[in-house]
């Protein structure tokens, strides 16, 4: 520990104003790094976490997806060094959360950010991408091989996967990821403003989930006998009566099914406190033979591949071959990391959908 503090954002508790607390700023040691944190990206668990007090011990740093530049490494650093603009997904620890002016983690949590991509681009990135590589392959059980051999096919190359709602940053990424494993059968379920680039990206065909008639369109165009009109499903919005719900008229036996957590039973209002499940298999009634995932994309490292090159090498390479876009952004303005950071939580309350927000964490 080097006696130096910093800002950090922190929860003090569940629906109360984010605050910024002094934390020390930490010395890395043996294969950590810290970077000078510059920018970050709001995601759906800022929320869950200040307006649900979901996972959380207040006083709890805020925060798992930054940029920013190396300022200092430890002595068994192997792949990065000082003054390298790095971009990760951080979490498991609070020295190494990203809505604070310095963070310190292990060096496999970043990777650098390719030539000819901004701070901005790239934090749109890390943790739906890693999200989108673990729920294809832990809970839809797809490899991902890497490198990826020249002439790959995928095993079920041609049975369709349904993604809903995705639109989501989510659902951005599962999409472009199997297109890149060479999956054929992509088909989504957004808001018709979102369908051309949508299928820019690799859906093959788009439905509105907004639509009355969504159970019956889809199961009218793709059920076959007694095989499943899907036999893989991504739910990207976890809520039960807006995602869940129609998702159970669809699936049927052999269906494998991966729902985001958490699963959101009630949503948030001015008055009153969402509610939510970890339990994806008990939030809805489910067809005998369905496989209901709940998607835990925190535990990736459990798959050594991810741990040892999904952020260091895979993500970066992928985004400086233009196999990955960024996300669309739109940057949230603020004098100061508290103004921001507020800002960014009421731009998620009102429902952020085709695009990341993006802020500043450090004003230097």
């Amino acid at each position: 520990m080097s006696g130096k503090t910093h800002n950090s954002l922190v929860i003090v508790a569940p629906r109360a104003p984010y605050e910024v607390h002094q934390v020390p700023t930490i010395t890395p040691t043996g294969d950590e790094i810290r970077i000078h944190v510059k920018w970050t990206a709001s995601t759906p668990l800022d929320l869950h976490q200040a307006d649900g007090g979901l996972l959380i011990e207040p006083p709890q740093r805020t925060g798992s997806s930054s940029a920013g530049v190396v300022v200092e490494v430890g002595p068994d650093v192997k792949h990065l060094k000082v003054g390298d603009r790095v971009f990760g997904f951080a979490h498991q620890q609070p020295k190494w959360k990203a809505h604070q002016e310095y963070a310190t983690a292990p060096e496999w949590v970043f990777g650098k950010v390719p030539e000819g991509f901004s701070f901005e681009q790239a934090i749109t990135l890390p943790e739906n991408l890693v999200t989108a590589f673990n729920t294809i392959a832990t809970d839809l059980g797809l490899p991902t091989p890497w490198p990826k051999p020249a002439d790959y096919v995928p095993p079920r190359a041609n049975e369709r996967i349904l993604i809903w709602g995705a639109a989501s940053s989510a659902g951005h990424y599962i999409i472009q990821v199997l297109k890149y494993y060479g999956y054929n059968h992509i088909i989504v379920t957004a808001s018709p403003r979102h369908h051309e680039f949508l299928k820019q990206l690799g859906a093959k065909e788009c439905f509105d989930y907004r639509s009355p008639t969504i159970v019956e369109d889809l199961l009218k165009k793709y059920k076959q006998g007694d095989a499943p009109a899907f036999p893989m499903i991504v739910d990207c919005i976890g809520s039960q009566a807006g995602s869940v719900a129609p998702i159970t008229k669809i699936v049927s036996s052999g269906t494998t099914v991966a729902i985001m957590l958490p699963v959101i039973l009630k949503h948030a209002t001015e008055e009153e406190a969402p509610e939510y499940t970890m339990d994806a298999s008990t939030s809805a009634q489910w067809a005998e033979g369905v496989n209901v995932r709940g998607v835990r994309t925190h535990f990736y490292w459990q798959n050594q591949l991810f741990k040892e090159k999904l952020q260091l090498e895979i993500i970066p390479q992928l985004l400086a071959e233009g196999h990955i876009k960024p996300n669309r952004f739109r940057i949230i303005e603020g004098s100061t990391l508290l103004e921001r950071a507020t800002k960014a939580l009421a731009e998620l309350r009102k429902g952020v959908s085709g695009e990341k927000l993006v802020w500043r964490v450090s004003d230097e």
